[in-house]
């Protein structure tokens, strides 16, 4: 019964609703982060009772389980449907920032709004106009076109003296800190653009890195959202 709930949910689409618990569970899923009702609860800004009856419906239809440990996980059905509304955001995201012009937080804003209109025939013909992109504008693998890469590490985790190339901006800094995004495009920490750790400050908890001939302090907590290649 559980099955031929999540063939119908696939196949209908899920609710724009619970589409966002999807996309939700896929980003915290993908930086490593145990997926609870209570984050779940902070990330979507909804009460706890809330995500609690959503969850239920989820697991109605055979998106999620809830694992010994009591963390949330995407089952086959619920990782394929979560796969293709992140696909679409990012590839609107690359749209709205490569042909439209707009930076990083507008394009986030509006490609939230854009991505549960956004037909599959639209989403392959933007995606092939835009010339097969294989990440959004800030680095983030597209599902089914790529796959984030192995060497990464965070930049938090780098010592003093460390040259690195700067991948990817976690999907957490962008979806809960989108000031943040623009703090980063303004400084120069962008998918591409090499760096060097200055100072590791273990009991202030912040990083005094090196952008070109800026030097820039972050804090621990923001350096943990910046993915890096170390060079």
């Amino acid at each position: 019964m559980q099955l031929d709930n999540a063939n119908k949910a696939v196949k209908k689409g899920p609710s724009e609703v619970i589409s966002r618990y999807l996309e939700a569970i896929y980003y915290m899923d993908a930086e490593g982060e145990s997926v609870r009702s209570a984050r779940l609860a902070d990330w979507l800004g909804v009460s706890r009772p809330t995500v609690t009856v959503a969850l239920r419906r989820m697991i109605r239809d055979g998106m999620v389980r809830i694992d010994p440990r009591k963390e949330i996980v995407l089952t086959h059905a619920g990782r394929v449907a979560a796969e293709s509304i992140v696909r679409r955001h990012r590839i609107m995201e690359r749209w709205l920032t490569d042909s439209l012009g707009l930076d990083w937080v507008q394009a986030d804003a509006e490609a939230a709004r854009l991505e549960h209109a956004v037909s599959e025939l639209v989403e392959e013909r933007l995606y092939e106009s835009l010339g097969q992109p294989t990440t959004c504008p800030h680095g983030n693998p597209i599902p089914g076109h790529a796959e984030p890469r192995a060497d990464e590490r965070r930049l938090s985790s780098l010592e003093s003296g460390a040259l690195a190339n700067v991948t990817r901006i976690s999907e957490v800094a962008e979806r809960e800190a989108p000031l943040l995004l623009g703090y980063l495009l303004e400084r120069g920490l962008v998918p591409g653009g090499g760096l060097e750790i200055l100072e590791v400050d273990a009991v202030g908890r912040t990083l005094q890195v090196r952008i070109g001939a800026r030097d820039v302090m972050l804090s621990h907590e923001t350096a943990g959202k910046i993915w890096v290649v170390p060079s």
